[in-house]
């Protein structure tokens, strides 16, 4: 049985320093670790909130997909992504469903493996699956 979990909400931003402010000044929340992703031409902000994270991310120079987003609706949630312990299994059971996948699995932050699902097959909503790494015990 697969241990899903809420990974993190995604929430497009047009500049992450100024929207980190709100989680360090209002919230109070400091425990903020940015990443740059060249590949995917994005900068991001995880904030760690009990079990799970808020996810910033402000699109780079030549980025489209968030900065589509954008331009179309503005800033706000973007997606929502699951934690998976088996990524290539949960994939096969996408795939059998007919669910659409966007692009192929790639690295995203924190150097996990990733897939979005398309959100027309998943009830209007960018789904992301990232894959946990396997413990010791898990081999």
């Amino acid at each position: 049985m697969e241990n899903v979990q809420i990974d993190h909400i995604g929430i497009a931003v047009r500049n992450l320093e100024n929207a980190t402010a709100f989680y360090k000044d209002i919230l109070e929340l400091h425990q903020i670790e940015t990443e740059i992703l060249e590949e995917r031409k994005l900068k991001i902000a995880m904030i760690p909130i009990d079990e799970t994270r808020i996810e910033l991310l402000e699109p780079m120079e030549g980025e489209e997909a968030v900065s589509t987003f954008l331009k179309k609706r503005g800033e706000g949630i973007h997606h929502i992504a699951f934690s998976v312990t088996d990524l290539d299994r949960i994939l096969k059971r996408v795939v059998e469903k007919g669910i659409r996948i966007i692009g192929k699995p790639s690295i995203g932050a924190g150097g996990k493996r990733v897939v979005f699902l398309h959100p027309k097959d998943v009830n209007g909503v960018l789904v992301e699956l990232v894959e946990q790494p396997k413990t010791v015990e898990e081999g």
